[in-house]
């Protein structure tokens, strides 16, 4: 059993707390995404606002059932990782609401003339409950958190909780074992990868379906701004919350992936705000999917090729493999 806090909440007990809240902001941000009267309401139907709303709306869910499914293994040997591992994880959840609320009350702001009524009035006693929720489960959480210290000195991660939770399960302990888990460890990036696409794929055919898309490079462009923010979601919490241990990486290795998810991330930021960035690049309203995806995926390209220079001119020098082992992600 994990130590109670001063509050008298167990770990354990502050994660079902911020579980609650992220079940209230997915239930309220699905309504105010899916349904297409509600959305016509929203504040933040547009960008860059719909941005943030748009990854959370996946993001937030994914983390929350990981995390409740960890807790099926609460009492399994390491428990100080899982409760240090899980907390951080809850956090980046929460963060991810929480970034979410706040370009939400920026739209709120920023187009106050707007008429309140009907669904918006909703939507935004639907933001006040979201915030107050959020906030309070944050707070519990940073609480707790000092009392777990920091993430030095891992020995477990996720992977190999979910390991013993498929070895519980009859038709998945024939495939599931340590040496995939292993396998996995080694291949963490390339996971990643393959998982981001297809959640992206998902996502752009439901889009493409919904929106009655014909143009293939429309389609093309949605589904790689899809694929990199999902992989940029994976990469940060890996490194947050340790979903997956990975062994050493040469330098160079990992100067190349910090580079590609610093591209990711500008291509994520010039998609929310291309209207504001295209007058610097053209002229007139940005109307031209070709010139979109000029704008976006070269900004990501431009930044992760600066982003590689300055890495390889500061790290110079530097020890050719960085051990980062199961205490990193």
């Amino acid at each position: 059993m994990e130590p109670m806090e001063e509050n008298g909440w167990a770990p354990s007990a502050v994660v079902w707390a911020a579980l609650g809240a992220a079940a209230v902001f997915e239930a309220l941000t699905v309504l105010e995404t899916q349904d297409k009267t509600v959305r016509a309401a929203s504040p933040w139907q547009d960008d860059p606002y719909d941005v943030m709303v748009s990854l959370a709306q996946f993001t937030v869910p994914m983390l929350a059932l990981v995390i409740a499914l960890r807790l099926l293994v609460w009492g399994a040997p390491g428990g100080a990782d899982r409760a240090r591992q899980t907390l951080r994880a809850a956090g980046v959840m929460l963060t991810l609401a929480g970034l979410t609320l706040a370009s939400e009350w920026a739209a709120v702001v920023v187009r106050g003339s707007f008429s309140v009524s009907g669904w918006a009035s909703v939507l935004i006693g639907g933001l006040v409950v979201n915030s107050v929720l959020t906030v309070r489960a944050a707070a519990s959480l940073v609480r707790c958190r000092r009392r777990h210290g920091s993430s030095g000195g891992w020995r477990h991660d996720w992977l190999g909780d979910a390991v013993i939770v498929c070895r519980r399960v009859p038709v998945l302990r024939r495939w599931v074992g340590p040496d995939t888990a292993a396998w996995v460890r080694r291949r963490t990036m390339t996971v990643f990868v393959v998982l981001s696409l297809l959640a992206a794929a998902t996502v752009t055919s439901a889009q493409a379906i919904g929106e009655r898309w014909t143009d293939p490079l429309l389609i093309a462009w949605f589904l790689l701004v899809a694929a990199t923010s999902n992989l940029v979601f994976c990469v940060i919490s890996n490194t947050v919350a340790g979903f997956i241990a990975r062994p050493p990486r040469t330098r160079l290795r990992r100067i190349g992936e910090a580079s590609v998810v610093a591209g990711c991330i500008a291509i994520s930021v010039a998609t929310a705000f291309r209207d504001v960035l295209w007058p610097v690049f053209g002229s007139g309203s940005l109307t031209s999917v070709p010139a979109l995806v000029a704008l976006t995926l070269g900004a990501g390209l431009g930044t992760s090729m600066i982003t590689a220079a300055l890495l390889l001119t500061c790290t110079r020098g530097a020890s050719p493999r960085d051990h980062d082992g199961a205490a990193s992600a």
